[in-house]
């Protein structure tokens, strides 16, 4: 092996090769992995959601708060996302610069139904999802990204020709006569 010369020994002190600036800190990676996130865009996009808030409020906190114009953006603002489930109440604007990309992953489909107990972890719970066993009102949901605000989580069901569900109500002694007899 060969000795460095003193420009090369310059040159490595300079780069640091176990953090480079587009991995974030490996943070993208981690929400990924944590989160189930299939594809690699959505931490993108969820990003960028970020930002474009962070932006926003940024913007917001720079006008007059007796202005009609702020007041009114704001309150919006915080019904917005307090709506879909990724701040936990409508007081401030702190709270939206607080915004991060996991906010928006705990609002996805597989992650609420683990919440909620229908799947024991994110896995399984995107294999129900992938393979029809969930709806959200009258429509059976496929994507596991599908982002649930605080009405639609209530609406959550298994699908009524589900073998799970089928199973789920055995359990309860709450599957009827009528049940048993078409399976």
């Amino acid at each position: 092996m060969r000795k460095l010369k003193f420009h090369e020994k310059k040159l490595l002190k300079k780069v640091n090769f176990l953090e480079y600036k587009r991995e974030r800190g490996h943070r993208e990676a981690f929400v990924t992995r944590r989160y189930q996130l299939v594809q690699r865009d959505d931490y993108k996009k969820y990003s960028s959601i970020c930002n474009m808030v962070q932006k926003l409020v940024h913007f917001l906190k720079q006008i007059d708060p007796r202005d009609p114009y702020r007041i009114e953006m704001t309150e919006a603002l915080l019904e917005k996302l307090y709506n879909m489930g990724v701040i936990s109440t409508k007081k401030s604007l702190v709270k939206c610069e607080k915004l991060s990309v996991s906010s928006f992953c705990r609002r996805r489909l597989a992650t609420v139904l683990t919440y909620n107990k229908f799947a024991e972890n994110l896995k399984e719970a995107v294999t129900y999802i992938e393979q029809g066993h969930i709806r959200i009102g009258p429509d059976t949901v496929t994507d596991p990204a599908y982002l649930v605000t605080r009405n639609m989580e209530d609406f959550i069901t298994w699908v009524d020709s589900s073998k799970i569900k089928r199973k789920v109500m055995e359990y309860n002694d709450a599957l009827d006569d009528y049940d048993a007899l078409n399976a």
